[in-house]
């Protein structure tokens, strides 16, 4: 059974950090692009980022470029995401996703949404 575990959400003042876990089971970790992902009250979900587990290689969107990074602990299947300088605008449910058709490569096809998730962990930035 595919299960990823999102941990590390919580409440941040503006400009403060926050680190997220995503622990992976049920497949392959390292071969398949894994991503994080985000739904901010009223919006749609929203790609943040992405990783190539089997490289390393990865993709972020515009508005997190600079301030987030992804990355991965392979020996322990979980990958994390590096919160820094947040804003309230970042505020939102956090999910992790990951792409097991095959179909998608990161980077290569932007951030789209991926086939499986996480139920998610609240990030609560406040001014």
């Amino acid at each position: 059974e595919v299960q990823l575990v999102e941990s590390g959400g919580g409440l941040v003042q503006a400009g403060g950090s926050l680190r997220l876990s995503c622990a992976a089971s049920g497949f392959t970790f390292d071969r398949y692009p894994i991503g994080w992902f985000r739904q901010a009250p009223g919006k749609e979900r929203e790609g943040v980022s992405c990783i190539s587990i089997s490289d390393g290689r990865s993709d972020y969107a515009d508005s997190v470029k600079g301030r987030f990074t992804i990355s991965t602990d392979n020996a322990k299947n979980t990958v994390y995401l590096q919160m820094n300088s947040l804003k309230p605008e970042d505020t939102a449910v956090y999910y992790c996703g990951a792409d097991l058709t095959g179909i998608y490569t990161c980077p290569g096809h932007g951030l789209p949404l991926y086939d499986y998730w996480g139920k998610g962990t609240l990030v609560t930035v406040s001014t």
